[in-house]
């Protein structure tokens, strides 16, 4: 696996760019831009607003093309990918049909309203101040996609054919992938964490690890991925098989009778234990679950924030474990 600890606008050909988070964990999410001839796509917005002009300034120095973004891609529902869309309200903005659905469940002044609320909310309360508390809700104009697609979608940027390819449901309801055939780019949202843990809030996981395939299999040199660092196909894999082992152990304790919360916390996670954020387990083993029990009916969101700070190790009383950041 290839990574860089560099943060911000890096060029992965002259006329392609990945925009790089400080850190992989909670929010801090990469973007990119394609540009050709006179014109430029941007793939996703940034969880705020000053996290996503400050990215666009950065393209713009570096890129004369991005001055007038004219097509944004959202690559999936989560605010990290599509709250700074009003920075760019000018554009078509392009998002799977699922996705465009996902975005009105969750939008700026719902996360505004539970940010407000956390500090009354003992240990979940302070777990969503540990992983959100750095980003500024209030004042975001939700800004849903103006097309949508299904399936897949063939663009083009000056001269240069840009594939949407719809994977999901897996991380979320209609993830899609950017791929630049000429750049011989894919930006894969978050379809891919590397360094950190994913987590699964849709499934099923057979989608997902389909989509890890289908990337290990396109000719690309540049792997953008929605967290972490850039990768090659070995990160990929690694992706892949932590999803299929936890998929595997999860089913063993799901065919033995043990509820979710209790196999996350039984299944030792062995060399995924260094990702960052690896209390998600306890949401991907719940969606594995209802998986397997063939239910439709989410788990509530709050019940699995609690579970991930417990396994977090955030206190009753809201305390954060000592080494927290």
């Amino acid at each position: 696996m290839k990574g860089t600890p560099k943060a911000g606008l890096q060029a992965l050909t002259d006329s392609a760019y990945a925009w790089l988070a400080p850190q992989g964990s909670w929010g801090w999410s990469n973007a990119g831009l394609i540009a050709d001839g006179e014109e430029s796509l941007l793939v996703d917005t940034l969880y705020d607003l000053a996290l996503t002009d400050r990215m666009l300034r950065a393209m713009r120095r570096a890129e004369p093309r991005a001055r007038a973004i004219g097509t944004l891609v959202n690559t999936h529902a989560n605010g990290d990918h599509c709250h700074g869309n009003e920075l760019v309200a000018d554009a078509r903005i392009i998002a799977s049909s699922a996705s465009a659905a996902e975005m009105n469940e969750l939008p700026p002044e719902a996360m505004a309203a539970i940010m407000e609320m956390a500090a009354t909310m003992g240990s979940v309360g302070a777990y969503f101040l540990h992983c959100f508390g750095q980003f500024t809700f209030k004042g975001i104009t939700h800004t849903p996609p103006n097309c949508t697609f299904d399936g897949k979608l063939d663009l083009m940027v000056g001269d240069k054919p840009v594939h949407l390819i719809e994977v999901g449901p897996a991380h979320t309801r209609g993830d899609v992938l950017v791929h630049s055939p000429k750049d011989r780019t894919v930006f894969t949202g978050d379809i891919l964490f590397i360094e950190g843990t994913p987590i699964m809030w849709q499934g099923p996981v057979a989608n997902w690890i389909k989509a890890c395939r289908l990337i290990e299999a396109m000719d690309v040199d540049h792997i953008v991925p929605g967290h972490g660092p850039i990768t090659d196909k070995k990160g990929v894999a690694a992706v892949r098989q932590y999803l299929e082992y936890v998929r595997d152990q999860a089913r063993a304790r799901f065919d033995a009778g043990m509820n979710a919360f209790d196999a996350a916390r039984d299944i030792e996670l062995r060399e995924y234990s260094a990702w960052s954020d690896p209390e998600r387990i306890a949401v991907n083993v719940d969606s594995l679950y209802r998986e397997f029990a063939g239910e439709s009916v989410p788990t509530d969101i709050f019940e699995l924030f609690t579970r991930m700070a417990e396994l977090a190790g955030f206190g009753s009383a809201g305390t954060p474990p000592a080494q927290s950041s």
